[in-house]
């Protein structure tokens, strides 16, 4: 197996490969509520002859899981607008964008929109992620003008101006998405 430098899923197909399985597993894994099925996954590659970077990414991954499984467990399972930060959170922003598609895709009028916003936020902080700063802009000013305008129904589960303005600036760091403050 060739070494390779950075984990890149826009340019190399191992690492597409290796992000698409762990994201499909660990909707598996959130709808289940339990680690296994992303650990199979998981297992599958790492049973192989895998780059470093790659095996990196997969174990920065397996952690974060898990940390999500545990910070989402006073949260309802029909969720996605208290389920998604706790993803964000994480730094898993293709897992983000890949667990709420399925709302979105079954939503419609505001909801929709509003998810829509969410999903291409967590896009921008893909590619902010790849260095990629025209697409992140692109994507991110697609989810500001919906950001702002439903930002109340995002109150209850986190405070968006810090999102906001992070997507304004483009700024790599992406912002923890806090409940607002009482």
């Amino acid at each position: 197996m060739s070494e390779i430098d950075r984990f890149d899923p826009f340019n190399n197909r191992l690492c597409r490969n290796v992000r698409n399985a762990l994201s499909e597993g660990f909707k598996e894994a959130l709808d289940r509520r339990a680690l296994e099925p992303v650990q199979h996954t998981a297992g599958f590659f790492l049973n192989g002859d895998l780059p470093a970077v790659v095996r990196d990414y997969i174990d920065k991954r397996m952690t974060a899981y898990e940390g999500v499984l545990t910070d989402i467990g006073d949260c309802p399972a029909d969720d996605p607008l208290a389920i998604a930060p706790r993803i964000f959170n994480r730094r898993l922003f293709f897992e983000t964008h890949e667990y709420l598609e399925p709302f979105w895709m079954a939503a419609e009028g505001d909801e929709k929109r509003l998810l829509q916003a969410l999903i291409r936020a967590a896009g921008a902080y893909v590619h902010l992620e790849q260095g990629n700063r025209s697409a992140a802009r692109r994507i991110g000013a697609k989810a500001l003008d919906a950001l702002e305008q439903y930002r109340q129904r995002l109150t209850p589960h986190f405070d968006p101006q810090l999102l906001l303005e992070k997507l304004r600036s483009l700024d790599p760091d992406p912002p923890r998405l806090q409940p607002p403050a009482l």
